[in-house]
């Protein structure tokens, strides 16, 4: 029988997941024995079909179970051989893995940024539009190598979303769907390395970006932030000809840049017969007044590479992303990549597909914004209510997350230390700097999308305690 903590801070999905996980490897659960059904183990354990069923579809895919047609869902046989190599080579076993978080000190509220609350996911739309994929004559498709660039009718409907929501104009020839933002930006470095030996980039900035230009090969040249994004006076004075820039949401400190300032940017661009890579992220999840049109949105001349993703939005597991290429790149971008095939499987590409074009996504983009909306402000209002002036917040009104500077003497690792203590989980931002005696030290990353308004009150009268009354 499975035990659940209600209690806990780990999702009750996830709770059901590794204990089936753990039975199967340790085989309590004998391969192919017969699992309760879906509504048998809802009933049993008091929890929802939806819960039961996120649990079910990780075992199906990480291969520790399998779905029989009219059947059920039956245990598979684990290679003993495969996890003693596991072993061997250094890399821990599941039911190891889960013995090693549990020694780690607790914390009952985890202000993660990054992954979702899997109650905002739209489990039940996705496995209709999924169920009907899977019975349509579309299926035969399945079983050939997708468009290269990624399905046409996907990216159709991308284009008309971006151009409605975010200004861009483009053609669907002009966007390549890719399994996440990092892999993009090595699309973008592979193609346009040969004439630029160096890049700019905002400093603090998104280090998954920098590691890609790392390794790369190519010169990293951070350039400072004011209070509406970029320094522009800093990118003018460096050599870089090509710039990676977080406009609409700067990360990690959530500036937003403003329409001036994007005009200038793009001048320098034309002046300089510069490139900008523009990282769009967050922008669908912007809490008051009208978001600002993308820098892409105003270039004539094609000087602008543009990237969006469905991480922040839709769900960071799906490996979902796209980039919009300038008309004055196609050419060349399918000659660099005339043989690469799309990695995104083209069941997924044809789901999302269909997500947008039957309405989906504008509904859900309105019920995710509007959740993470009352998170946000929660957490601002116990913030206000509870430090006061012993803090500023940074990055207020979009995203995911906020920067909470502190005022008291302490320094980041400190204050995360007596957090930790408290049983709450924050996160360093130093990390993102790749100037550090440019940054004081006193700040922390708060994400919110993950906990329940309750949890984040909690949680931050909790830190209160950690960090000011003791």
């Amino acid at each position: 029988m499975l035990i659940l903590d209600r209690n806990s801070k780990t999702p009750l999905y996830l709770q059901i997941y590794e204990q089936i996980r753990e039975k199967i490897i340790s085989g309590k659960l004998h391969a192919l024995s017969r699992l309760p059904s879906i509504r048998q183990q809802s009933d049993t354990l008091g929890v929802s079909i939806n819960t039961v069923t996120l649990a079910y579809q990780q075992l199906c895919s990480e291969g520790y179970i399998t779905s029989k047609n009219r059947s059920g869902f039956y245990a598979e046989k684990i290679d003993d051989q495969l996890l003693n190599l596991r072993s061997r080579t250094g890399k821990q076993s599941p039911a190891l893995e889960t013995k090693k978080d549990a020694q780690e000190p607790h914390c009952k509220y985890d202000f993660s940024y990054g992954n979702l609350s899997p109650q905002d996911f739209p489990l039940s739309i996705w496995r209709k539009l999924s169920n009907q994929l899977l019975t349509s004559s579309n299926l035969d498709h399945i079983c050939s190598y997708p468009d290269r660039r990624g399905e046409a009718g996907l990216r159709k409907a991308i284009m008309q979303y971006l151009h409605d929501s975010r200004g861009v104009f483009c053609e669907p020839e002009q966007i390549v769907i890719c399994p996440g933002t990092q892999i993009a930006l090595n699309l973008v470095c592979q193609l346009l390395k040969q004439e630029h030996s160096c890049i700019a980039m905002e400093d603090p900035g998104y280090d998954g970006a920098r590691v890609v230009f790392h390794n790369n090969g190519l010169e990293i040249i951070p350039i400072g932030l004011e209070k509406d994004g970029l320094r522009l006076r800093d990118l003018e004075g460096c050599k870089a000809k090509l710039v990676y820039t977080t406009p609409s949401h700067q990360f990690p400190t959530g500036k937003i840049m403003p329409i001036k300032k994007r005009i200038r940017l793009l001048e320098w661009a034309f002046k300089n017969n510069a490139m900008i890579i523009e990282d769009d992220y967050d922008s669908e999840l912007k809490y008051s007044g009208k978001p600002i049109p993308s820098i892409q949105h105003i270039d004539a001349k094609g000087h602008v590479v543009y990237l969006g993703t469905f991480s922040k939005s839709l769900s960071p597991a799906l490996r979902m992303s796209y980039m919009v290429m300038p008309k004055t790149h196609i050419k060349k971008y399918q000659e660099t990549f005339e043989r690469y095939n799309t990695p995104v499987p083209w069941l997924d590409q044809k789901l999302m597909q269909n997500f947008i074009t039957k309405g989906y996504w504008d509904r859900h983009l309105r019920r995710i914004r509007n959740a993470n909306k009352k998170r946000h402000d929660v957490l601002i209002q116990a913030i206000n209510e509870t430090m006061g002036e012993k803090v500023a917040v940074h990055g207020i009104n979009a995203g995911l997350h906020i920067l909470l500077e502190f005022k008291a003497p302490g320094s980041e690792m400190e204050m995360i230390k007596k957090a930790m203590n408290h049983g709450v989980r924050v996160y360093p931002v130093s990390e993102f700097w790749m100037r550090s005696e440019k940054y004081k030290n006193n700040m922390v990353l708060l994400g919110f999308s993950r906990m329940d308004e309750n949890e984040i009150a909690e949680g931050i009268k909790t830190l209160d305690q950690a960090w000011f009354k003791n």
